[in-house]
Formats: structure tokens, sequence, C-alpha cells
């Protein structure tokens, strides 16, 4: 028998949904905490900048239990994921589980000696509280602390009558019309900005941007949906693994020239599509060597708002404000208005005991995270949510059933912990030597390996029932309705109440 845990879901994003539903959906009493006034996570309203849309096809983007609606266009607009994921929570009765509006302030060990943790928390009217739960599911993801980028001159500037805004406070598209704007950073949120703003009225429009990147069309070479080439197990096989046996690293080596070539011609497509030698946007690196979790799609119409002038592109920083002008850190100088800073958020559990954070990051900022969900020196917790990838809601659903089981003991293969500190080694050497590029976000990417991952999950929780048919696995992306059979082929249980 399995007993019922009182279980704590901190945060109501994506990741928290679907640690809240699967935990329930097996017994469990959950609580989720959520410090915003609202669900959603990344596509509160509060917190969404105008415009913003999903970088993934809306199939790609879902729950395996609820497709989004039929007359959602492929890519979702930021109101119709956040009324998606609220259809989501009401029909498997989440929202009465919330606590919105609870910021948890620390954490520490149950004094009592029992397994869990008690949390302290605060109120949106300052007030603080003690709750302890059997088991704590952090789903704060990495897009949860903005990060804070400051310059000589600031405070002038805004004395002037400039304005400096975080990319997700940035959720009002008048402020910009009829302003000079500058957005800076690299990402999607900066180019979709820097667009936005352009279409908004903005006067005059500047993107500053440290060094070109890649970029993904929706549709590459403007005919093929971009999932058909980069959300393929047969793409993704041309990536080294971890753990690969000498005949495949043999067969990598012979089929090296092919993946060399298939790169190659991809990158010479995407130069002419996007026009990045007429931008002077031609990245220096490979692609192949960047692709990850970083790697974003081209906002429609960037480019060519590039090319024509539209937008102004500046490579460099930011190095101070002087009155009404930004100088860049090559001496040049912008008048602004309004500055966008699209710089991203801050990865981290900062309500975690120092003690246990060391256990969690190590000295470079990488994770020890087993399955990129759950370390055995932080007992009676796990991560869900922090495996993002280019398909990250069903990543999140994927870790919330892998977790909940780890946590009452049900995985076909439950690892002891000296299985799961060898692992993480091992996948820690990976990120570090083999493939660097796995190692950005704190190396809780699991892109470009979305299937390999699914795989070791799917094996570790006893599915019988793993894969499609061999040509429709091999060249189709992943399929959430795939993989709730593939998930309810695994053994199921429900954890039952005891006495007090």
């Amino acid at each position: 028998m399995v007993k019922q845990k009182s279980v704590c879901v901190i945060g109501a994003g994506i990741a928290g949904l679907a640690a809240a539903k699967s935990f329930t959906a097996h017994g469990h009493k959950v609580t989720v905490l959520e410090r915003s006034g609202d669900l959603g996570g990344v596509w509160e309203p509060a917190r969404s900048y105008p415009e913003v849309q999903t970088q993934s096809p809306k199939e790609l983007y879902r729950f395996t239990g609820k497709p989004m609606p039929a007359n959602y266009p492929e890519w979702p607009k930021g109101p119709q994921v956040h009324a998606y994921l609220t259809d989501y929570a009401r029909d498997y009765n989440l929202i009465p589980l919330m606590r919105f509006n609870t910021t948890v302030v620390s954490m520490k060990r149950r004094e009592d000696g029992l397994p869990g943790w008690t949390l302290e928390t605060r109120d949106a009217a300052g007030n603080t509280a003690q709750e302890t739960f059997d088991f704590v599911a952090v789903c704060t993801g990495q897009f949860n602390e903005r990060k804070e980028l400051h310059h000589p001159g600031e405070d002038a500037f805004k004395a002037a009558g400039g304005v400096i805004l975080h990319s997700a406070e940035h959720t009002d598209s008048s402020i910009v019309k009829g302003k000079k704007v500058i957005v800076l950073g690299g990402s999607k949120s900066a180019t979709d900005i820097a667009v936005h703003s352009v279409n908004a009225g903005a006067s005059a429009v500047t993107f500053v941007y440290r060094e070109p990147v890649w970029r993904i069309p929706y549709f590459i070479g403007g005919l093929i949906n971009f999932k058909r080439i980069l959300y393929i197990r047969a793409q993704e096989e041309m990536f080294r693994g971890w753990g690969l046996s000498a005949l495949s690293r043999l067969n990598h080596a012979i089929a090296k020239p092919f993946i060399w070539a298939n790169w190659r011609g991809l990158e010479a497509m995407l130069k002419t599509q996007l026009k990045l030698k007429k931008c002077d946007m031609v990245p220096e690196g490979r692609i192949e060597d960047g692709i990850n979790c970083s790697v974003p799609i081209a906002t429609p119409n960037f480019f060519p708002m590039v090319a024509d002038g539209r937008i102004k592109a500046i490579r460099g920083t930011f190095d101070h404000y002087d009155g009404k002008t930004i100088v860049m850190s090559s001496g040049q100088r912008v008048e602004a208005d309004v500055a966008v800073l699209a710089i991203g958020f801050t990865l981290g559990v900062p309500f975690l005991p120092q003690q246990y954070r060391d256990k969690l990051i190590q000295d470079d900022g990488q994770y020890r995270l087993y399955r990129v969900i759950a370390n055995p020196d932080l007992p009676d917790m796990g991560f869900v949510g922090f495996n993002s990838s280019f398909c990250s809601v069903l990543t999140a659903e994927m870790a919330a059933n892998w977790l909940v089981r780890y946590a009452d003991g049900k995985l076909a293969k439950q690892p002891t912990a000296a299985q799961m500190h060898a692992d993480m080694d091992k996948m820690l050497h990976f990120k570090r030597v083999e493939r660097p590029a796995a190692g950005v976000y704190g190396g809780l990417c699991v892109a470009p390996y979305h299937f390999k991952h699914f795989d070791e999950l799917l094996d570790d929780m006893g599915a019988t029932s793993k894969r499609r048919s061999t040509l429709v696995e091999k060249f189709t992306p992943p399929d959430a309705d795939a993989y709730a059979r593939f998930l309810a082929s695994a053994p199921n249980y429900k954890a039952e109440a005891t006495a007090a």
C-alpha cells in the first residue's frame, strides 16, 4: 500500500499544473502555492508582453489529456495559451487547490524527524505562516526571477522621462507609440518586442545584441514547418547523445560527412531565407554546435525590418545613460524614450536552504539532477519543468508522472542513491566535455534529445508501450496523444489515506 502524502506544489505555471494533476491522480493531497495572483506562469497576462505567442506549434505545446482548441492558430497567442491552461486546471479541479499571492520565503526539514519539509510562506499583506508537507514539488522553472541590469545614469534617464522595463513588465503596447524604443537582448522576446514596437507605431526602434545567433523560421525555406525537421527522431539521432554503445559511435563516425552536409545545407538556406548577410547578422559558430533551448525562433518580419532599416541593429551592449541618450559599449549614441531589457531570468531556488542548494547546484552553475528531476541528497523533493525543451508542456508532464512514482517508490526501475549519483556524474561530464551546448541554463535543457529523454522516463516507469510505428516514430514530431497511451501502459496505483 502507498500512503497518501500531503504534497506542496510550488508554482502554478505549466509545470505546477502538471505536478498537481499527477499527484492528485495518484491519490495524494495537494496544495499549490503561487506567488502571483493568477495561474499560468510565463503566460499570466500580468507578465506577458504584447503579441507574445508560442515558439512551438500547438500540437507540441499541449498536455496529453487535452488538445488545444481546433480554432486556435498553429502558434497560439499568449491570451489563448492562458485560457487553455485555465481550462485544463478547471477540467481536473485544480483551482480549488491553489493559494495565490503566497510566496515561499524559506523551507527546512521537519523538526519532528518525519519525512518532509516545513515551509515559511508570506501572503500579499505580508503575514507569514509555517506549514509542513510530506513532499515538495518545485515547479518554479527557469523563468522565475527577472534578471536585473543597471548602468550609470539610469536615474537621470528616468528623471528626464525615460522608461526602463524588463520584457516581463512590458504589457502595454501603448507605451511605445510615437516613442524612440531600444530593445536590449538576443532572445525571441527581444525580436518580438522590436517587431511589435514597429507595428505599434514607435517613431524609431533600435535592437541591441551581443552577437548574432542562428534563428529558425516557422517555415524553413518558406515551405516546410520546422517541426518536421528539428522535432523528429531522425534529426535527433544526428547528435551524439550520452551512453552510446561502441556500435552507435561507429555509426556516427561513418555518417559524419553526411551529417556535416545536412547542417551546412540548413545554414545556407537560412542565410538566404533570412537575408542574414544583408542584415550583417551571420552567426560565427556552426548551427549544430549551439542547438539547445536557447535557439530562438525567428520572429516573422524581424530580418526584413532590419534589412530595410525599420529596425536599426547594433552589435554590443549598453555602457551608460546620458540624459535621454543611451551610450553603447562601442561609443555609439542612441536617443531613447523607452528601453526594454529583454535579458531573461535568473535561474535559482532561493527558498532552499544553502546546504541543500550546494548539493543541487555545482560551482559552475550546473544542476545535479537525476533525469533532470530529482537528487537523493534532497529527500522528499523533486523538480518539475526544469527539464525544459522545445515541447515543454509534454516534458513537464512526463517529469510529473515520473516524479510521483519516484516519490512513492513505484518506479519500475526505482534507482538507488548510488545509481543516481553515478548517472548524474555521467551527465555532468557529457554537458561539460562531450557537448558543452547541453550545459546552457544550468544543464536543464533536454533539447535536442527529446525522444531519448522520454524513452528513459517511460522505461523507468515501466511503460509497456513506448514507440509508434517505425517510420512514424522516425520522421514525425512527438505526439501528445501517443504519449498519453504510453503513460497509460505504465503500472497504475492509488495512494490510500491512513487513520490519523
